[in-house]
């Protein structure tokens, strides 16, 4: 059987935490920010954490096992 090959995206967009957990990043930081408050720019700045029950589909396709 082949080896398992990692999706790429997945992994330059999200990370595991030591707990397990998966951080993504806010959208909306990109283009157009003149329209942007100065406090809604700066909490698009802060990482969130994904659904649990996506993460365990992100989980499988990093391969990560915890």
């Amino acid at each position: 059987m082949p080896k398992m090959k990692s999706v790429k995206a997945i992994c330059a967009r999200f990370k595991v935490t030591g707990r397990g957990k998966v951080k993504r990043g806010r959208p909306g930081k990109r283009h157009l920010l003149t329209k942007k408050s100065g406090k809604r720019k700066h909490h698009l700045e802060s990482t969130a954490f994904v659904a649990p029950a996506q993460a365990a589909m992100f989980k499988k396709l990093m391969l990560v096992n915890r």
